[in-house]
């Protein structure tokens, strides 16, 4: 049963990844992607967002944010947000774990003799940092907001 879970996970995980491509969204959407001209579908192909798109056309491009928000001003009104992040693992090291217990045969004594191995892991922290901004005022894109490129 062990056995089973890891290609079982990998499958599941293969099948939700594949849930949110361009393809399905447009399908998804099909009654604006149809209303696109060749250009403005194209650029959505290649994730490109620009002022005056529809929430639609975001989604399209991009997919499900993974946060938004509403706010209401006096002078703005009310604008709705869609936060796009980015996740990631980076190496820390590893750390001593425990020990595994290793039985060898010694031919000389004829015996089996009992070894300790040192047991290591790798220890990766999970970082998270927001990618894209997008603000919506009446029902289109408003304002993009993306940090700079390090470098």
């Amino acid at each position: 049963m062990k056995h089973l879970r890891f290609p079982l996970l990998f499958a599941l995980a293969a099948l939700l990844a594949g849930c949110s491509t361009f393809e399905r969204r447009a399908e998804e959407k099909a009654a604006t992607f149809e209303t696109l001209s060749p250009e403005e579908r194209e650029k959505l192909k290649r994730g490109v967002i620009e002022l005056g798109n529809t929430p639609d056309m975001v989604y399209i491009a991009l997919g499900r944010p993974d946060q938004t928000r509403e706010t209401e001003t006096a002078d703005k009104g009310r604008e709705t947000i869609w936060i796009y992040n980015r996740y990631h693992q980076e190496y820390e090291g590893n750390i001593h774990t425990g020990y595994r217990r290793v039985l060898l045969y010694d031919p000389h004594r004829k015996r089996y003799v009992v070894f300790y191995d040192p047991v290591y892991t790798d220890v990766y922290s999970e970082h998270q940092e927001e990618h894209i901004r997008i603000v919506f005022r009446d029902g289109k894109v408003s304002m993009i907001e993306q940090p700079k490129p390090r470098g």
